[in-house]
Formats: structure tokens, sequence, C-alpha cells
């Protein structure tokens, strides 16, 4: 199973912006905050495995 890591560039309602850091990539991806751990905020760092989103520590 593949894994990714992004990290939370924007916030924005119900929708937050993430962008890959685990390799080159401009791209955001749109993902409903509904998906995503209740804590996150801005520049939070997150692993994206097994269809699920958890926070990475620092």
């Amino acid at each position: 199973m593949n894994t990714f890591q992004y990290q939370v560039v924007s916030i924005d309602g119900d929708y937050a912006h993430l962008k890959r850091i685990d390799q080159e990539s401009e791209e955001l991806k749109l993902v409903a905050r509904a998906l995503l751990p209740p804590e996150i905020t801005e520049g939070t760092k997150l692993l994206y495995e097994w269809m699920q989103y958890s926070v990475l520590p620092d």
C-alpha cells in the first residue's frame, strides 16, 4: 500500500488545501476537513495511508 506525506497549506471553511511533501509537487489537493484529523492547523504535516490521514509527529 502506498503512503504519502502532505502539509496543510491553508484551510478554507470545510476544506483544506494539502501539498505533497514526500516528493516534488506544486499541485495542491483539496480535501474535505471531515476526512482529516480535527486538530489540524495550517502547517500541520499529515501521513496518508490505508485511506486515512493521521498527524505526523514533529
